[in-house]
């Protein structure tokens, strides 16, 4: 049996940014540190900056008085700024500068008067924070069939968003549906979607055209990996999301001769070792990567949490 590695896979430059902001803050101000929601969609992640010394709460009533505050990388509503703020709670935020570009582009399009339209899917933290960064209403679609479903005008004029862990095909047919239906319509290209959103998608559609079957290696309340998994099952490759090698079911392998393994955005890649580990007890041999994207996206750090330096590029690059 042949396992074929996807490029790219893992972590993604916002999700590095979210971590390294976390142990940081530990090792500058010491434990512990709160974090406002999972900093990321991954529970090995989770657990272990809480092994050494990040509490994660929902609200920011279980926050004490004084206590230094993370945002997750998903962002949070104005409500939370302003709670924090009132408490005088050191905070430092987290949030994915790409998600951050999304609270920006619908506060543009809010002051020019258009209705906003986002699409993602309700309940997601970023859909969440999203919703509430932007001080006018917002209607949530998550289908074709939920733009037909808005109770607006056709003459409305529109902007939409986009949620930056969606599929891009998907996204693409909403923004197609909203176009047909309101003629005055204004939003990002479906670039908008995060980079490494649109390149993990794109490895696994390239893929599977050479596995037989498909790993995803990611939580289940991560929205990017689970859309990895959806498009595997839409190439009609078997596809399975799983946390770690000890998910691995031995059945699944069942006439298999190459596996594809990929990891969500959010998903380190010890865990896809300890995939490959289980893939080799079950007799894979050859261990291959196949050839795609090398990112080196870099996102600064928020300036409490930088190293001193005299040197002028690194400064540059902070």
């Amino acid at each position: 049996m042949r396992v074929l590695l996807a490029q790219p896979r893992g972590f993604c430059a916002g999700v590095v940014r979210a971590i390294e902001i976390v142990e940081r803050s530990i090792r500058k101000f010491g434990a512990p540190v709160y974090v406002r929601h999972e900093i990321v969609h991954n529970r090995h992640v989770v657990e272990t900056l809480r092994g050494q010394g990040a509490v994660f709460v929902e609200e920011l009533s279980e926050v004490p008085d004084g206590a230094v505050t993370i945002f997750s990388a998903h962002g949070v509503a104005r409500s939370v700024e302003d709670e924090a703020a009132a408490r005088g709670l050191p905070v430092l935020d987290a949030t994915c500068p790409l998600v951050a570009k999304v609270h920006q582009q619908g506060r543009r399009y809010a002051a020019r008067g258009r209705t906003l339209v986002l699409i993602g899917h309700a309940g997601h933290a970023e859909v969440e924070g999203t919703i509430g960064q932007v001080e006018a209403p917002i209607h949530l679609v998550a289908s074709v069939e939920d733009v037909a479903r808005l109770d607006l005008p056709e003459s409305t004029p529109l902007a939409y968003l986009t949620q930056t862990t969606l599929s891009v095909d998907d996204t693409r047919g909403i923004i197609a549906a909203l176009h047909a239906r309101f003629p005055d319509l204004e939003g990002p290209e479906v670039s908008g979607i995060c980079y490494a959103t649109q390149h993990r998608q794109a490895a696994v559609r390239e893929l599977c055209a050479q596995v037989d079957l498909l790993l995803v290696v990611g939580s289940r309340n991560s929205s990017n990996s689970t859309r990895l998994r959806e498009i595997g099952e839409e190439m009609g490759r078997p596809s399975y999301l799983i946390g770690h090698g000890g998910e691995l079911d031995p059945a699944w392998m069942a006439g298999v001769r190459t596996v594809g393994l990929t990891a969500g955005a959010s998903a380190p890649e010890e865990l896809v070792l300890d995939v490959i580990a289980a893939l080799r007890r079950l007799g894979a041999g050859e261990i291959a990567q196949m050839p795609g994207i090398r990112e080196d996206v870099e996102f600064r750090l928020p300036a409490e949490l930088r190293e001193p330096t005299s040197d002028p590029a690194v400064q540059a690059a902070q």
